[in-house]
């Protein structure tokens, strides 16, 4: 993820807030300012009173929670990383990508598209842990990333936002660089846990 130049903005009291700065930002027919939104998103300062109601973990992986449909022109969403959980590595299907810590720590491992043949180890980029209140941004452009909760003690929480949204993205194996598209769906929406059925995860991110 590359870290946008930033621009002047108010510091942002409440996560409520923050919506409604997002909403405000999106409300145009402009192309997103990645600048822009990325700026709003680093002036809130994470409070876990504004969001543990979103905040609903899974033994056994990481968890997209829905805060915001943002008149479906973004997503807004908070993912629940326990101890160790990861993503595989993926795409971000054409959209712009904000990711801010709220709270513990993230690593997140770029790697370079692979090979139209898809054959081959994929190529690591960088890597680097993310700490809270850090905002960072990706999309296709820059490459393909996987993020970790790189402690095995404490788990983690981060806040994300898709423009435009997205239903399915592609996953790609380390070591073939062979890809397959996989659905997404939610652990929870606005705070309420959704049907079994439909909430897990096949990828996300």
């Amino acid at each position: 993820m590359a870290l946008l130049g930033q621009t002047e903005v108010g510091q942002l009291q409440a996560l409520e807030e923050l919506v409604q700065e997002l909403h405000h930002l999106f409300s145009g027919e402009k192309k997103v300012n990645a600048a822009q939104v990325q700026t709003a998103m680093e002036s809130y300062e994470s409070n876990p009173g504004d969001w543990a109601r979103y905040a609903q973990f899974d033994q056994f992986r990481y968890t997209r929670n829905l805060v915001d449909k943002g008149n479906e022109k973004f997503n807004l969403m908070i993912l629940c990383w326990g101890e160790g959980h990861g993503s595989s590595i993926h795409d971000h299907t054409d959209s712009h990508c904000f990711m801010k810590i709220l709270q513990g720590n993230l690593k997140e491992t770029l790697f370079e598209w692979p090979d139209k043949k898809g054959v081959g180890e994929m190529q690591k980029k960088s890597e680097r842990v993310l700490k809270e209140n850090q905002c960072a941004y990706i999309n296709d452009t820059i490459g393909l990333h996987r993020v970790e909760n790189p402690s095995h003690t404490e788990t983690a929480v981060s806040l994300h936002l898709y423009s435009p949204p997205f239903e399915s993205c592609y996953t790609f194996d380390q070591r073939t660089g062979h890809k397959q598209r996989v659905k997404m769906t939610f652990y929870s929406q606005f705070g309420e846990r959704t049907p079994y059925t439909t909430s897990v995860s096949q990828e996300n991110n």
